[in-house]
């Protein structure tokens, strides 16, 4: 399988799990260092290479009235003074094809959000850039479609892919997670990355929000890291009621510890049958 190297300072596929944590959107940069610096603390105490993550616009939102970030300009400068504060790689979502080269200049990795995986202007668009591409597997896709999101981008001449689980609609407003999907992605040669906090998430569940079960975060978590994964995705909040998207599935910067204490004694495990 690939390793990503990521600005030499965070190695995904080499046996180790990497953990992508921070808001889901960022929200200003005062309160965005404060909990990527809090997840930084605990990522070093335990030993886990750690990606700050926040989206600098949300363009999916269930109501037109939702935050949806800073938007383009003004996110990559917040997301550029929070590289450089954290001392970390940083990654960000893309909706439009047109921002993936302004923000291949600020982010270490392009994420292509779920329903968006089947784009194959914006999967160009972030293949021809040669940096990191982060695609999330679409809830409507089977985990074997992934194939042709690979091909894409390797028809860009880019290979450094990540393919990341955020689970499968099941029914209206359910998510449920499919834990074939994970080694059955990871057989085309590249880091899975398990989202356990969207895979929690209820679309559109709360009428004009997303709601979620953040409960069941761990369960799904500790399940992935048996399975056997590269990568962790984690939305953390200092205070998740507060937060300004997607607070029902967030996890709790307080319950994170635990969590990765849990998700690194299965990986040493689970890691040998990888």
């Amino acid at each position: 399988m690939r390793t990503i190297n990521i600005d030499n300072k965070v190695k995904i596929g080499g046996g180790d799990i990497v953990l992508l944590a921070g808001p889901c959107v960022l929200e200003g940069y005062e309160r965005s260092l404060l909990i990527g610096s809090e997840i930084k603390k605990i990522c070093e105490r335990l030993g886990v290479q750690y990606i700050f993550k926040a989206s600098f616009d949300k363009a999916n939102r269930s109501s037109f009235n939702s935050f949806r970030g800073p938007g383009l300009e003004a996110g990559l400068v917040l997301l550029e003074r929070l590289k450089l504060a954290l001392e970390v790689p940083v990654v960000s979502d893309i909706h439009e094809p047109f921002q993936a080269q302004a923000a291949a200049g600020v982010v270490d990795i392009l994420q292509i959000p779920a329903f968006l995986s089947r784009q194959t202007d914006l999967v160009h668009a972030c293949g021809v850039t040669g940096k990191v591409v982060n695609v999330k597997k679409g809830q409507f896709m089977a985990p074997w479609d992934m194939k042709n999101v690979v091909a894409k981008l390797e028809e860009c001449g880019n290979t450094n892919i990540m393919l990341t689980d955020r689970g499968v609609s099941f029914g209206y407003n359910t998510l449920v997670t499919d834990f074939r999907g994970l080694p059955q992605m990871r057989a085309f040669g590249y880091p899975v990355v398990f989202d356990a906090t969207h895979s929690v998430q209820q679309p559109g569940g709360m009428g004009t929000t997303s709601g979620g079960q953040r409960e069941f975060v761990p369960c799904l978590a500790r399940a992935a890291a048996a399975v056997g994964i590269d990568a962790l995705f984690l939305e953390v909040h200092d205070n998740p009621s507060e937060g300004l998207s997607d607070a029902a599935n967030m996890l709790p910067i307080a319950e994170l510890e635990n969590l990765l204490r849990d998700v690194l004694e299965i990986n040493q495990v689970a890691k040998k049958y990888k």
